[in-house]
């Protein structure tokens, strides 16, 4: 019974042993490396079996190197990682390409050989506008007592000054007029007294003589 267990085991072994290479060769012998552009500057790209399609799930070993399109620049070499925000089969750089025109290579050297190539436009990206700080605004000053008045404000005060004189000069002619009839009426009644006084004195001396 023992010996039976033990024949069955090896068996299954080796049955793994010759399903992995099988297995392993189910995809092909290269990769297909896709170059699809850039992410802020980050090389992206897909890196795919050949002969299926199917996302490449082992590790990849790959270099990515980056040259500007007048030759006067280059970046890299750079390793591939995973792409967490982009499909099974994508790939990018942690480092990031500066603003212009590359010519990107990418060589995939484990599981399997590959190559992908593109031409790459980095733009320069602005930097955000400031929101200025508003300003509070100065009140308004407030006049004086001793700062001058307009003319229009004057205006009004200089009427109803007027206003204020005029009946003061009726009031003067009033007793002006009051006065004079005052020394009419006593004169005349002084001298209607005088003549009383003269009638009386001749009444007198008809009757002594």
């Amino acid at each position: 019974m023992r010996i039976r267990i033990v024949f069955s085991a090896a068996l299954a072994a080796l049955g793994l042993m010759f399903l992995l290479p099988v297995a392993a060769h189910a995809h092909g012998d290269t990769v297909k490396v896709v170059v699809t552009g850039q992410r802020e500057g980050h090389v992206t790209a897909d890196v795919t079996w050949e002969n299926d399609g199917d996302a490449v799930e082992e590790a990849v070993a790959a270099t990515v190197n980056a040259v500007s399109v007048d030759g006067s620049r280059t970046m890299g070499p750079w390793r591939l990682v995973r792409d967490t925000a982009a499909a099974p089969a994508g790939w990018t750089t942690a480092e990031a390409l500066p603003p212009g025109s590359w010519k990107v290579s990418v060589d995939v050297g484990f599981p399997s050989l590959g190559h992908g190539d593109l031409e790459v436009a980095v733009p320069v990206v602005d930097p955000a506008p400031v929101t200025p700080t508003p300003v509070a605004s100065a009140p308004a000053p407030v006049p004086s007592a001793s700062a001058p008045v307009s003319s229009s404000a004057s205006a009004p005060a200089a009427s109803s000054a007027q206003g204020t004189t005029e009946p003061a000069a009726d009031t003067e002619g009033y007793a002006v007029w009051w006065t004079t009839a005052g020394v009419a009426v006593t004169a005349v009644a002084g001298a209607a007294v005088g003549l009383l006084l003269r009638r009386r004195r001749r009444v007198r001396l008809d009757r002594l003589n």
